[in-house]
């Protein structure tokens, strides 16, 4: 259970860093709004409806980079975590098939022992 919350955090992280980054650069990558304001006349005022467009085209293929990087890793997170959710339920599988045979082993010892213990009465 541990495995699947902290793989669905994951996934989580990984959907907000891509709607909250690359798409949103990707679009202003294929649209070309990019270095369009000229901020040598200053800023535009917030009004404006290219106000939140500044950041140029450089900045704009910088974060798609990193957000890539870090949709990547978390993307690596979650197979890590589901490696180790393989491995815990493959050994607690073996854990149990030891502790069965052990249990039957002991159930056997213990009807010979009771057999033996029958004759000598």
């Amino acid at each position: 259970m541990l495995f699947d919350g902290a793989s669905l955090v994951l996934y989580m992280c990984g959907i907000t860093v891509y709607i909250a980054n690359i798409v949103k650069g990707l679009r202003v990558v294929t649209d070309g709004g990019y270095g369009t304001l000229d901020l040598s006349k200053g800023a535009p005022p917030m009004d404006a409806p290219d106000a939140d467009n500044i950041i140029g085209r450089e900045d704009t293929l910088k974060v798609l980079a990193a957000s890539n990087t870090i949709l990547a890793l978390v993307l690596v997170g979650v197979l890590i975590l589901q490696a180790g959710q393989w491995y815990a339920q493959k050994k607690e599988a073996a854990e149990m098939e030891a502790m069965d045979v052990a249990a039957a082993k002991e159930r056997k010892e213990g009807s010979v022992k009771a057999r033996q213990e029958k004759k000598k009465a």
